[in-house]
């Protein structure tokens, strides 16, 4: 079972030195040119070669070894519930495993696998309330679980997103997962929110649990909420020639996850790269879920999308950090000043045919993780859930 740990950043200097590659997580600028990053009190304050930085001084130094880094990866779309367990699939630590495959920040989609979960307008705000600040007091392995997402019913008025939004919550839950699923509805509960400054998010594909329902081309483009969730289905995709449309015509940011239909990623990310909304691109794992608990789910859809998408590795890494810390307004997903301190010091995996990180990621090989860090404080070293890092970080 995960471990509490300190919400508090760590005090004081932070040198990370002998990096072999900076993955910087932003599309425009993927790759810095850089050895060293300098984090003070869990916060980046210094990027680039170490013969022009300050380093004296550190109460912390990892020797990378060599080792590139990338930023903390984001979950663009999971199913939390109390705690690190999940009663869908009745296992223990699945977010602590999340981590050690290189996810610092997790982003719920709703907290929908509760049994007995409450869809009266008073016992899904008190959900969503709890959801939300257990998860701020609690983080396992220090992972960062942005939770609390309401799923709308069709007898919810206005008055009731606003009394969500006045205690603090920042997003809704996947619309269609509750009976709010057709476009008008969906519609009035969109424009809503946006009145209001929640974040709407909605379901799009055939249902994914009983009790949700199907989501259409049609639905979506009626309602234009500000994420499409798994635009590639969770897990039922619509086809093709509808992911293409609503990359071309939706107007939010658009969502491919690990627990949907692959071939679907992969037309999205190729619709995408042609219309020019490759910033518009997030991915997740729609986890925990039927299909299970993936702590590799992030990682193996960057690879999905470098080996047989043929996106830069470097760009696929985006996709699952910067692009959703800015599309969804985060902290996090970057290495850049004044981001917090949270890296994954990944590797090609031993023995792989790659001669480098990226090609292994082209190659189709999942990265080796050799630590995580989060808030400046070493989370994980070795990961329990990847292959062997070909080169991996130490604490001196």
């Amino acid at each position: 079972m995960a471990v509490e740990v300190s919400h508090a950043p760590l005090k004081g200097k932070l040198v990370v030195r002998n990096l072999g590659l900076v993955l910087s997580g932003d599309l425009d600028r993927p790759i810095l040119d850089a050895d060293t990053i300098i984090a003070i009190d869990g916060r980046i304050t210094a990027i680039g070669k170490a013969g022009d930085l300050d380093l004296d001084g550190a109460a912390s130094t990892i020797d990378a070894k060599g080792s590139p880094v990338s930023p903390g990866l984001i979950d663009s779309h999971c199913h939390p519930v109390f705690g690190d367990w999940t009663p869908r699939q009745n296992q223990l630590g699945w977010i602590e495993m999340g981590v050690n495959g290189g996810v610092t920040t997790l982003v719920s989609a709703g907290e929908v696998h509760l049994p007995g979960r409450p869809k009266d307008a008073e016992g899904v705000e008190a959900l969503a309330i709890v959801a939300q600040r257990c998860f701020q007091n609690f983080r396992p392995a220090g992972a960062k679980v942005i939770a609390g997402a309401p799923v709308p019913e069709l007898d919810f008025a206005r008055d009731v997103y606003a009394k969500i939004k006045a205690s603090g919550i920042r997003h809704i839950g996947e619309i269609g997962l509750g009976t709010v699923a057709k476009g008008s509805d969906a519609r009035k509960v969109v424009d809503w929110c946006r009145e209001l400054g929640l974040e709407s998010i909605m379901h799009t594909g055939g249902p994914s649990i009983a009790g949700s329902h199907f989501v259409s081309r049609e639905d979506v483009l009626e309602a234009q909420p500000d994420v499409v969730s798994h635009i590639n289905g969770g897990p039922t995709s619509i086809s093709h020639a509808c992911v293409r449309a609503l990359c071309e015509q939706a107007q939010g940011s658009l969502e491919v996850v690990h627990n949907g239909n692959e071939r679907s990623a992969l037309v999205a990310l190729e619709a995408c790269r042609a219309h020019g909304r490759l910033k518009d691109l997030l991915i997740g794992t729609d986890a925990p879920a039927g299909s299970g608990v993936q702590p590799n789910g992030i990682i193996r859809m960057v690879t999905l999308m470098a080996s047989l998408g043929g996106l830069p590795a470097e760009q696929a890494i985006c996709l699952a950090s910067g692009n959703i810390a800015r599309k969804r307004h985060l902290d996090g997903g970057l290495i850049a000043i004044g981001q917090p301190a949270d890296f994954v010091f990944m590797d090609k995996p031993q023995h792989s045919a790659g001669k480098d990180l990226l090609e292994a990621i082209s190659f189709g090989d999942i990265p080796g993780i050799g630590m995580v860090v989060i808030d400046g404080i070493v989370r994980t070293g070795r990961s329990r859930s990847t292959p062997p890092a070909h080169t991996a970080p130490v604490v001196v």
